[in-house]
């Protein structure tokens, strides 16, 4: 889009890529790992120990940004995280390095936002949320692309992929699909992301993780026990909690 000038160009100092390279480096590592506990234990075990990120979030805040969470909304985070993981209880298989590619994922995912938080509130180095996140992009593809096409790039060709038994339109097909939607969740969540603060942001991927939960329960036709419909209701009621609590926090000037 900048090469058509469909999109504004932006200006960028080497100061501000200097400030946007980490941002790229634990954007990259978030996703690495994810994957990695994707390919290690059941989605819905990943994505009971992502909805800690809530935690990771306030603690990250408070040493970057200065954001004190009160006890109260400390508190109103605990059922929200207790919810999603008997949510998904009942399917979740442990594997240590699921485990701990899932508590690596929170930890570099979160440590974007807050970094991206304080970049966005920089009037020195601050810039729209849209171009932040395309340059985090292009930086992260440059950070991977050598690695992946090493470990992985023949596997991802046609004649690999026909060896294997697979359909190779299909497949770049669905690649492509699933690029197109991950990248626009991407964007959307940086646009949020400039609205409201890190702990907003990641109480919603809390709320995202339950709808993943349900979805994969829909789609596979997993029977739903009492426990996960339970689960998902105390979650639920977690993010309304919070919402009223932040209500009642008084307004800084």
């Amino acid at each position: 889009m900048w090469g058509f000038n469909l999109f504004k160009r932006p200006k960028l100092s080497g100061t501000q890529l200097a400030a946007i390279l980490p941002l790229a480096l634990v954007h990259t590592l978030g996703n690495v790992f994810t994957n990695m506990s994707l390919g290690k234990v059941a989605v819905s075990f990943t994505h009971t120990i992502k909805a800690m990120e809530p935690f990771f979030s306030v603690l990250l805040s408070a040493m970057f940004l200065g954001e004190n969470p009160t006890a109260w909304v400390v508190g109103s985070l605990v059922p929200i995280v207790g919810g999603v993981a008997l949510a998904s209880a009942t399917e979740a298989s442990f594997n240590w390095a699921g485990f701990l590619s899932a508590m690596a994922s929170n930890l570099t995912n979160q440590s974007r936002n807050v970094l991206s938080k304080k970049l966005m509130v920089n009037k020195e180095e601050s810039m729209d949320n849209i171009t932040l996140f395309s340059i985090i992009t292009v930086m992260s593809f440059l950070i991977s692309a050598p690695a992946t096409l090493l470990m992985e790039g023949v596997k991802f060709t046609p004649t690999y992929l026909q060896s294997a038994g697979l359909n190779v339109n299909e497949v770049y097909i669905r690649s492509l699909l699933a690029a197109l939607c991950f990248h626009a969740y991407q964007q959307v969540s940086y646009m949020i992301l400039q609205k409201v603060s890190p702990v907003t942001h990641s109480v919603g991927n809390c709320v995202k993780r339950v709808v993943v939960i349900v979805s994969s329960v829909i789609f596979f036709r997993t029977p739903v026990s009492p426990i996960n419909a339970l689960g998902t209701a105390i979650a639920l009621a977690g993010v309304f909690l919070y919402s009223r609590v932040t209500r009642l926090k008084p307004k800084t000037i």
